[in-house]
């Protein structure tokens, strides 16, 4: 059968919705991965919910701080994505195994000191105002949780490597096991069922760091027996060092690391601040922010996925399908993005109800989460599109200039406001969710940007 002449339509249009069918097919399973991942947390904040708003305020805020360190080990192990994509494309397989074997040692080299540094905040987050009560059970929690730091973040790595092969099937399989073992382990640890002790925040901890070294011996375990990764044997002189390999992941991974670390360090912060006006703004804050950070996994499952496309057509020197990769994905999550800001301003009722044990006792609390979702509806759109540009550029291994747009835009802007706001000209916590609006959209904007000058030629 004869090809369509060029000048056809669908003969144009080819590329576009081969692309765009790449992109889906890696990007949807990276973000119900995503989803998956934040379901543990999520989990652990419905069950605190369930102890009680101090509960839910003391573990909320501890669920925010362990978030920080753990995006700091995703922007490492995000890092192996587009060092083993390009490596790929070019057909280097030993590049590609040193890149997973280094990824593994960056990711628990920072890690391991993170997790001991976790389990010993409470003074300070007593100097930062927090109520005894606030201390007492954000510390308990957070000791418990953080062995499975370090895990959390080689299951990232791992995860980079398999999805450089477009197949995600085993890290959702690995992912839904996580989370229902993680919510059986919480029934039983947290409210003491079927003999067991009744540990509350603390076997919340456990449960978390259980999951996390269960998920990275699964994924091991597949990387090292499962074709086609068995033969690439990362696992395979584990011991011996790649410096060169080591220095280009930090170098690429530091800033992905801290960009995440700004948006989301911005969103803690903004908690401490709600924590010093009282524990009921405090645990308004985490549900609306919890229910924020759900949806904000699916672009950053797709901002996966793009920096994947993206490094592939990088790799292989096609300056046409970088544009295409990346501004599809813009699209794609830009188009998404819409469903959640209409939900989130439409139905903050419903979306409540699973966190609270007795909504109508707690109604002070309902309407204010519900006026914090309004807000988190208008800048939905600007969350999702700066998260995948992030990505796009990632790609491009450009991650110095996004990292200093995100400081500027989530902390001298967004941050700086919002304290502003709150402490020195008294407008209450709305203001708080008002300043990281601002933000966020800011961030947005220079990432488009700055993708747009990069990649036209």
């Amino acid at each position: 059968m004869a090809m369509p002449p060029a000048s056809d339509p669908a003969s144009r249009l080819l590329p576009v919705w081969t692309e765009w069918r790449a992109l889906v097919a890696l990007g949807f399973p990276l973000a119900l991965t995503q989803l998956g991942q934040i379901a543990i947390n999520t989990t652990d904040l419905v069950m605190m919910g369930w102890l009680g708003t101090e509960a839910l305020a003391a573990g909320g805020l501890a669920v925010s701080i362990w978030i920080l360190p753990g995006l700091a080990g995703i922007g490492l192990g995000i890092a192996v994505s587009p060092l083993v994509a390009q490596a790929l494309a070019a057909r280097q397989a030993r590049q590609v195994r040193r890149s997973v074997r280094q990824g593994l040692w960056v990711v628990f080299a920072f890690m391991l000191p993170a997790a001991l540094g976790l389990a010993h905040l409470g003074p300070l987050l007593e100097l930062l105002g927090q109520a005894p009560s606030t201390v007492l059970g954000a510390e308990a929690y957070l000791r418990a949780s953080a062995p499975g730091l370090p895990f959390a973040a080689g299951v990232v790595v791992l995860r980079a490597f398999v999805s450089g092969f477009g197949n995600t099937r085993a890290i959702l399989v690995v992912m839904g096991c996580a989370v229902v073992g993680n919510a059986i382990s919480n029934y039983l640890l947290m409210f003491g069922h079927f003999g067991l002790p009744r540990l509350e925040l603390v076997g919340a901890g456990i449960s978390s760091s259980l999951v996390n070294l269960l998920s990275f011996v699964a994924l091991a375990v597949v990387v090292a027996r499962r074709r086609p990764y068995r033969r690439y044997h990362v696992f395979g002189r584990f011991w011996r060092p790649d410096w060169a390999t080591f220095g280009r992941i930090v170098k690429l991974g530091l800033p992905i690391a801290l960009t995440l670390l700004f948006e989301v360090g911005m969103f803690s912060a903004a908690g401490i601040l709600m924590g010093t006006v009282g524990t009921l703004p405090l645990a308004a804050h985490n549900v609306a922010m919890q229910l924020c950070s759900i949806v904000f996994m699916v672009p950053l499952g797709f901002s996966q996925a793009a920096t994947i496309r993206v490094a592939l057509a990088a790799g292989a020197g096609d300056r046409a399908r970088v544009r295409l990769a990346g501004w599809l994905a813009v699209a794609l999550v830009g188009g998404f993005m819409l469903l959640p800001a209409v939900v989130f301003w439409t139905l903050p009722h419903v979306l409540v109800r699973p966190f609270l044990d007795d909504p109508p006792a707690q109604a002070a609390l309902v309407a204010l989460v519900v006026r914090l979702m309004q807000v988190a509806a208008v800048f939905q759109l600007a969350d999702g599109l700066q998260v995948v540009t992030g990505g796009v550029l990632r790609g491009l291994k450009d991650t110095a200039v996004p990292m200093v747009f995100a400081f500027v835009g989530y902390w001298l802007i967004g941050f700086g406001s919002a304290a502003m706001g709150l402490l020195v000209l008294g407008f209450g916590p709305l203001v708080v969710w008002l300043g990281l609006a601002v933000g966020l959209t800011l961030t947005a904007g220079l990432g488009l940007w700055r993708f747009h000058l990069l990649s036209r030629g």
